[in-house]
């Protein structure tokens, strides 16, 4: 089964994934290169960009900044577990 999943504003990487199954994210070299070109915009042109809030354009910018291309357990988690928010809350059961 599939399903798309919209981005979260708030994210938990702090909470040990209790599901060990993963995928490596596909895209990677498009996501570095886009990341690339966002490391370079202000979160004033962030925010104009994609019709963000300051304090949601401020958090991404800092997010662009800390992007790897590496994938760790410490930098990334499932989607579905590093969500956060009531949107998410039901869709797996916690341990």
């Amino acid at each position: 089964m599939q399903f798309l999943l919209s981005p979260a504003k708030a994210l938990d990487y702090d909470t040990p994934p209790h599901i060990a199954t993963y995928t490596k994210p596909l895209f990677t070299h498009q996501s570095a290169q886009l990341i690339e070109v966002l490391k370079t915009r202000t979160p004033q042109q962030i925010s104009t960009l994609m019709k963000l809030s300051d304090a949601l354009s401020g958090l991404n910018v800092a997010r662009y900044q800390a992007w790897s291309s590496k994938f760790t357990a410490k930098n990334s988690k499932q989607a579905m577990l590093a969500f956060n928010g009531d949107v998410y809350g039901g869709w797996m059961p916690k341990p």
